[in-house]
C-alpha cells in the first residue's frame, strides 16, 4: 500500500470533517438540532469510509473489472429512476437524489464510477489491437477507412454512453455532475491514447449540447456571475457575493478555527459546497494554501501510482479517479471565488454529505489496490 498517498488521505479526510464541524454549528443550532448534529454524522460516515476503503484497498483490484459492467448498468438505472417518478427529492428545482433503506444518495457519484470502471476495463485491452491501415479503395469507400483509421467507430461506444449518462443528468437537471462525468470519461480515454483530435471536436460539440440543454434557472446563474453586484437584492447574487465577504475577511492568517462570523447565517450552506470560504475566514489566506497544497499533493502522488501501476487497467483506473478528483477541487474552488459561474460542485473529503465522502474513500481504496501492486523497485 502506498504510505503517502494513504496519509494524505487521512489527513484531508481528518481536516475536513474538523472544518464541517466549525461550519456547520450555526446552521444545527438554528435549525434546532444539537451543534455537533452534522459534525457527528459526517465523522461517522468518515470513519465508516476509511474503513470501507481499507477494505477496498485489499482487494485485488483485477476483480473491479468484471464489477465494471454491473456498476455502468445499476448507474442507468438509479439516472433513470431519480427522474421524476416518485423516486427523487427535489431540491432548489433540480431532482438528484434518491433514497435507498434509509440513505440518501446522489445516482450520479455512482455513474462517476461506473464510467471510469468501465472505460479502464474496455481501453486496457486496447494495446493488443492492430492499428487499421489505409490502403487503396475505392472513392466512396475511402472516408469510411480514414474515420477507421482514426478510430473513429472505435470511439462511437464511448461516445455513446457518455451522451446517453449527460442526457439523463441534464433531464434532473444536473450540469456540475454531467461536466465532473464528461472530464472523467474523457481522461481515461486520452491516456488511453485516443486520437486527440476527437477530443476538440467532440469537447466542442459536447459543450454545443449542454448549452442548448440549459435550463431556465442555469442561465440565470451565467448573468449573476457576470454581475453579481446586480442580483443581489433580488437574491440570485447572494451567496455569491456572501462567499467573497467570507474569503476576504479571513486575511493572511485567519480569524481562528471556530471563530468565523460569516458561517452565522451569513453565508447560505457553509457546510456544503460554500466550505471553502469557511476555511479561508477561519485559517487564512496561509491554512487555505495548505489544504489546497496537500490536494496537489495527493493528485500528484496519485498519477505517480497511474505511471508505475503493474498493468494498463490499473493506470487508467487511477487516472480517471484522480483526474475526477482534481477537477472537482478546482471547479469547487473557482466557483466560490466566481471564476466561473455556481454550478453546485461540493469539495472532496470537506464538504458535508455521508454518503459522497464514503464513495470518494471508496475510490481512493481502489487506487489503494492498485499502488499494492506496483512492483517493489519502484515503492518510494
Amino acid at each position: 500500500m502506498d504510505l503517502p498517498f494513504l496519509m494524505l488521505v487521512v489527513m484531508l479526510t481528518a481536516i475536513g470533517v474538523v472544518m464541517v464541524f466549525s461550519a456547520s454549528y450555526p446552521t444545527a443550532i438554528n435549525e434546532g438540532k444539537d451543534p455537533a448534529n452534522y459534525f457527528i454524522r459526517q465523522a461517522g460516515f468518515g470513519a465508516g469510509g476509511l474503513l470501507a476503503m481499507y477494505f477496498i484497498s485489499k482487494i485485488n483490484y483485477q476483480r473491479f473489472r468484471w464489477m465494471s459492467v454491473g456498476v455502468l448498468i445499476a448507474s442507468y438505472a438509479l439516472l433513470i429512476l431519480v427522474l421524476p417518478f416518485g423516486y427523487g427529492r427535489s431540491t432548489v428545482g433540480a431532482q438528484r437524489w434518491m433514497s435507498l433503506f434509509g440513505v440518501s444518495f446522489q445516482p450520479s457519484e455512482i455513474a462517476k464510477v461506473g464510467v471510469i470502471l468501465y472505460f479502464a476495463a474496455r481501453l486496457s485491452k486496447r494495446s493488443s489491437e492492430k492499428p487499421a491501415r489505409i490502403r487503396r479503395r475505392s472513392r466512396w469507400k475511402a472516408p469510411f477507412y480514414v474515420l477507421k483509421h482514426l478510430g473513429f467507430f472505435e470511439l462511437v461506444p464511448y461516445a455513446a454512453i457518455l451522451v446517453s449518462i449527460v442526457a439523463l443528468m441534464m433531464l434532473e437537471p444536473h450540469m456540475s455532475g454531467a461536466i465532473l462525468i464528461l472530464v472523467a470519461g474523457a481522461a481515461v480515454l486520452f491516456a488511453a491514447g485516443i486520437h486527440l483530435g476527437w477530443f476538440v471536436a467532440g469537447g466542442g460539440a459536447m459543450l454545443l449540447v449542454l448549452v442548448a440543454m440549459m435550463s431556465g434557472y442555469q442561465s440565470t446563474r451565467i448573468q449573476v456571475w457576470r454581475d453579481p453586484m446586480a442580483y443581489y437584492d433580488t437574491g440570485e447574487g447572494f451567496q455569491i457575493i456572501q462567499s467573497l465577504y467570507t474569503i476576504g475577511s479571513g486575511g493572511l492568517l485567519g480569524v481562528g478555527l471556530g471563530k468565523g462570523r460569516q458561517k452565522f447565517l451569513f453565508l447560505p450552506e457553509p457546510e456544503n459546497d460554500f466550505i471553502f470560504p469557511v476555511i479561508c475566514e477561519e485559517l487564512g489566506l496561509v491554512g487555505a494554501c495548505v489544504i489546497l497544497f496537500l490536494f496537489a499533493l495527493l493528485i500528484l502522488r496519485g498519477f505517480w501510482i497511474a505511471i508505475h501501476a503493474r498493468d494498463r487497467f490499473g493506470a487508467l483506473l487511477t487516472v480517471g479517479i484522480i483526474t475526477l478528483l482534481a477537477v472537482q477541487v478546482f471547479l469547487n474552488v473557482a466557483v466560490v471565488t466566481n471564476l466561473i459561474p455556481t454550478t453546485g460542485i461540493s469539495l472532496p473529503f470537506f464538504s458535508y454529505g455521508g454518503t459522497a465522502l464514503m464513495i470518494q474513500l471508496a475510490e481512493m481504496g481502489m487506487i489503494l489496490s492498485v499502488s499494492r501492486q506496483i512492483p517493489a523497485a519502484k515503492q518510494g
